[in-house]
Parts: structure tokens; sequence; C-alpha cells
């Protein structure tokens, strides 16, 4: 018996109500749950078989997914997600996710999505401006920091050689201090350049330091671009921008912000001259997908001079020559590394424009707020300490006494009870414990249970 091969493609009512309901229910958890960690063998045999020739019935599938695929999926939109960096996205910006994807929408080149790219570029256009950017700025929205910061530096790099008239085989240097994030060091493995590693002051990359490094090396002529962090993931340590920018000015190098989570203080007015320097930067990352209440995957990568990345990034092929020949042309495939994109800057857009600016400052002031009043209140209590004044919505403390496996156990216990995902961190060679806080949801009353389970 053979079927028709496009009955995959035919509208499915049914199947429609079915993920739409689902998908209902699941906007509609409050709180949303934070879920456990998955065991592997249990996973695997609820999937065996599942993948077969003749298919299942998708009621059937969907209650797999529910039951037991999404609760080994720890909630990282759960306001007691207080690791990594949580993803608190919008429901506006969920539920036009969703538009995005059942519309297919794809963001490839102006002739394909004028409409999509257009939308994506009046938000790139809000970010540069919070940033001080010139008018001219623009860029593309990438997958996340990691793809923004390689992007970056590759056109950091190939600007340079063309500078100096250099070809691969040139030893090429980039400055960075020890708080850059790991996705820096693995670009830098990746695009053939050193790290050229000047110490922190009080865990802060400054102009001072780095100017000393350079006049202290034998070939600073090699060192071709600076990375300056815009709120560090571990502290949400802003470094010193504006001395930077003044060394790399000086020196003509190529100025690169990784601003992925920090980014967004760009919006709250009570620490937006931390950021100052940040209108000097080349290129420029931050993620919406973190602390701007969009979706997973969404990263915003803006360029001074747009036209140094197109020349980089811009890939030739026959059937690609019809993308430069239309209308206003503006392909965000020029601007990365990329080709294939979906719009993914289209939820951000939406939510921004239903809840307007002053929502998003509001938010991201909120969890300032949260840091400040727990730091305040782990000063108070005399079992733990606080390791550094939060910058930003990031709070590494101690639980004095304790051992690496205290706290790995306590986190444990933790999201066991499902009060909170708290997991340890580094701290200059010791295990300690940290806060991220993003999510709006979450309560100083949170917090409190949490500490007390140090007690």
């Amino acid at each position: 018996m053979t079927t028709a091969p496009h009955r995959m493609h035919q509208p499915d009512n049914d199947l429609v109500d079915l993920v739409f309901g689902y998908m209902r229910d699941r906007l509609q958890y409050d709180p949303v749950p934070l879920d456990h960690p998955g065991e592997g063998e249990r996973l695997r045999a609820h999937l065996a078989g599942l993948l077969n020739e003749h298919g299942n019935a998708p009621a059937d599938v969907l209650k797999l997914y529910d039951h037991e695929l999404s609760r080994a999926v720890i909630s990282a939109d759960s306001p007691r997600y207080l690791s990594f960096i949580p993803c608190a996205p919008t429901k506006a910006a969920l539920l036009f996710d969703m538009v995005v994807s059942c519309a297919s929408l794809q963001g490839i080149s102006w002739l394909e999505a004028a409409g999509a790219i257009a939308a994506e570029n009046q938000v790139l256009r809000l970010i540069a401006d919070r940033a001080g950017l010139p008018e001219g700025a623009g860029g593309t929205f990438v997958s996340g920091g990691s793809a923004g910061n390689l992007s970056a530096l590759v056109v950091a790099r190939d600007a340079a050689r063309r500078r100096l008239g250099v070809g691969p085989q040139a030893r090429l240097r980039i400055a960075v201090a020890d708080q850059v994030h790991s996705s820096v060091k693995n670009t830098f493995n990746i695009i053939g350049v050193e790290a050229f590693k000047v110490p922190t002051v009080d865990r802060r990359f400054t102009g001072e330091a780095l100017r000393a490094a350079l006049a202290a090396d034998p070939h600073p002529e090699t060192v071709i671009a600076v990375v300056g962090t815009a709120g560090t993931t571990n502290e949400g340590i802003i470094d010193d921008l504006q001395g930077l920018s003044e060394v790399t000015r000086e020196r003509g190098l190529w100025f690169h912000v990784d601003g992925a989570y920090g980014g967004a203080g760009l919006f709250a007015p009570s620490v937006r001259e931390r950021y100052n320097g940040i209108e000097h930067a080349d290129s420029f990352v931050v993620d919406p997908h973190k602390w701007l209440f969009a979706p997973f995957d969404c990263a915003a990568l803006i360029y001074r001079e747009p036209r140094l990345a197109k020349a980089v990034h811009t890939q030739d092929a026959g059937y690609l020559d019809v993308l430069h020949h239309e209308g206003d042309e503006w392909n965000p495939t020029d601007y990365a590394y990329h080709l294939t994109r979906r719009a993914r800057g289209l939820p951000l857009w939406f939510s921004l424009a239903v809840h307007g600016t002053q929502a998003y400052t509001e938010a991201i002031e909120a969890g300032l707020t949260l840091a400040r009043e727990t730091a305040q209140l782990i000063r108070e209590t005399e079992h733990l300490e606080l390791l550094h004044d939060p910058q930003l919505s990031a709070v590494c403390f101690r639980r004095k006494g304790w051992s690496e496996e205290q706290y790995y156990a306590w986190s444990r216990q933790l999201l066991a009870d499902q009060v909170g995902f708290v997991t340890p961190t580094g701290w200059d060679g010791q295990t300690v414990a940290r806060f991220a806080f993003l999510h709006p949801g979450t309560t100083m009353e949170m917090v409190r249970e949490i500490l007390d389970t140090m007690a």
C-alpha cells in the first residue's frame, strides 16, 4: 500500500488542536516548574522503537514528550532557575516565536525576507542607539554570543591583515583579560590568532593595564584587537570600556565588546554610565535570549562599519548572485559566518512593539535591585561571605566552612526539592555559590528560602 508523498504537508486540524492545546497549557504555567535532570537509561527505554517505518499516533508521541522528555529538561524560564544565565522570554516573544516557526520564516536575504529583515533591523538600530553607535551601524541576529564573537573577530583579523599587508601565516594577537568568556578563547583557536593576556585589576580589564602591557611587550605591532567584556558571566563585572577604547583609538586597534549577558544593562539608567566607552566599539554582541527576554536562540551582532563585515562574510556562488541585485539589499547572511538563518530577531521585535521599551527597563532594573538586596542579606548573615559587590545581576558568595562536596550536595538537594537550581562555580580556585538574577518573577522570598538551606 502506498500513500501520497505530500500527505505530511496537508492541513491536519486534529494535529493543530493537539499541539496548540499543549502550547496553551505550557504558556499558562504559573509558576513554571523547574523539573529534573534526566536518567539516560530511562529516556532511552521510552524512546526505543519510536522512529519506525510507519509512524505513531500524534497523541501518543506528544504524551511521551510531555510526561517523560519535557520533564527531563530543567526549565531555564523558571523564576527559580538561578544558574548559568537564565532565559526568561516574555509570553509575547514566545507566542511570536511560534508565528516565525509555523510560517517557516527565514531571514537569509532582502530578496526573500525583506519584511522580516526590516523589523529585525529596527531592533538592531534600537540596541545600537542605546550603545551610542553611529547611524550607519548595523549587523544581524545570530544564534548566540559564541557565534557573534567568532563572526566579529574574523572581521577584526581580516581587517588587520589588509591594514598590515600580511598573509595568513603572520603572527597576530588579540588583547584579552583572564575573565574573558570561554567562547572568545575558543574563537582564537578557530581563526588562528593568539591571546595577548593582560592582568586584571580587581577582576576588571582596564585601559591602564592594557597600555602598560603593550608598552612592555617587544612586539606590540602584532596586537590587532582588544576584547572588552560588558558583564562577565561569572561575576557580572563590566570592564573599563572607556579606558580600553582610548587605547584602541590611540593605536588603531579593533575594539570588540562582548556584552552577551550584561549588554542588556544599556537599557537600565541605574548602571548605564558603567558602559561608557562602548560607543567607540567596532563590534558589539548582546544576547536578547539572556536579559532582553527573548526565546533561544537570539544574539544581536552589531558593527560600527558593516561594510567591513560584508567584505569578509559575503559568500560567493553563482546561485547567490541574485541576492546582491535587489532593492535595498540588506542581507543578514553577509554579516556573520552563516548563510542559512531563521528570523530569530522577530520574537524580540514583536515583544518590544507590544510592551514598549520602558517595560524592559523596569524588568532589567528589577534584576539589578534583587542582586543588590541579596548582596546585603548575605553581608548580614554570619555564616555567609559576599565575594564581590554586584555590578549587574550576578552574585557570588561563600558558605563559610563548606567543602566542594558540600556545595555540590547542597545544589543537588535544592533541585531535588524543587526549591531552586543553583549550581556551584569557581572563584580563585575555590568552589563557591552563585546567583544569576534575570527573571522578573524571582523574589526575595525565594532567595531567602534558598539561603536558609545553607544554615
